[in-house]
């Protein structure tokens, strides 16, 4: 139906409006049209519903607070929560303030990294060229809470099974690790993987091409070319494992690291009484300084 404007005097017949007689009983009255219009205009004013009492802004503010803190967390965790800090609240409106998640939750692999740090360990190669040209390869075993370098070992020609009995020669009895991180290299064949099953340790592969993924063995990897075999000259296998050996009793007895707050995987005692001696170590290559009386 068209929509018509209808004005006094006229009233609905069929699909037009048509001109009231003046004498139809319909006419209304001027005074009960201003009556009428005061009566609703007071009745919505004098009693119209109240809504929702308003929310605090501080409310507001901390329910987005622990929805970002917490994104496994539902609207009616947060209101438990609420309701145990005193803050009078409905479910309702907790989720009306609540952050939206764009996914579902999931753990950052940051955060699943700094959740199981105690149970984590990580295996690398890298290579070192003699000066025959040789390339010799190094296996590396890190733990991740303390940085320690808990097995290495020197090979021209690694192989699957090589690698399977660094790892028990890494972990032996009941010290393997929960989590083992891992390239995808092609070195980790069927027998390091059937052997890593036996000994119940979970292996984490990392994604193609994101060293990042394990950059805590990449970093150690690199502090060793930086501080070590950059600056050395390498004859064979035996040289090699020897100037290792060195290199790795000052980084785990002398060395500071950034991520441990500038202490060493073996933890050094502050020393302010005597006189400043420094130690060579690592061939003079680096030195470690401490007080005497």
């Amino acid at each position: 139906m068209p929509i018509v404007a209808y004005g006094y005097g006229y009233q609905k017949c069929g699909r037009v409006g048509v001109p009231r007689s003046s004498s139809s009983s319909l006419k209304p009255s001027s005074a009960g049209i201003v009556k009428d219009s005061v009566g609703i205009g007071l009745g919505r004013f004098v009693h119209g519903q109240p809504g929702r009492p308003c929310v605090p802004k501080e409310t507001r503010n901390l329910i987005r607070v622990m929805s970002r803190e917490n994104p496994l967390w539902g609207a009616p965790r947060i209101h438990g929560e609420l309701m145990k800090l005193g803050i009078k609240i409905s479910e309702a409106s907790v989720a009306k303030y609540m952050v939206r998640n764009p996914k579902p939750p999931s753990q950052t692999w940051s955060t699943f990294l700094a959740n199981h740090v105690s149970q984590l360990a990580s295996v690398d190669f890298f290579t070192v060229q003699t000066v025959w040209f040789e390339i010799l390869f190094v296996f590396v075993v890190l733990t991740h809470d303390r940085r320690r370098v808990v097995h290495f070992n020197v090979t021209p020609h690694p192989t699957a099974e090589w690698t399977a009995q660094q790892m028990l020669e890494a972990f032996p009895f009941d010290t393997a690790p929960r989590y083992l991180l891992r390239d995808r290299d092609r070195i980790y064949g069927q027998e390091f993987r059937d052997q890593i099953e036996v000994m119940n340790i979970n292996e984490v592969l990392s994604a193609p091409r994101s060293p990042w993924q394990r950059a805590y063995v990449e970093r150690l990897i690199g502090s060793i070319r930086r501080e070590c075999v950059d600056h050395m000259i390498v004859l064979n296998e035996g040289s090699l494992r020897r100037t290792l050996r060195s290199y790795f009793s000052y980084y785990h007895r002398s060395r500071l690291h950034l991520s441990l707050q500038k202490d060493s995987p073996e933890s050094r005692r502050v020393q302010s009484v005597g006189r400043v001696i420094a130690f060579p170590q690592v061939g003079g290559l680096h030195h470690r300084y401490e007080r005497v009386a």
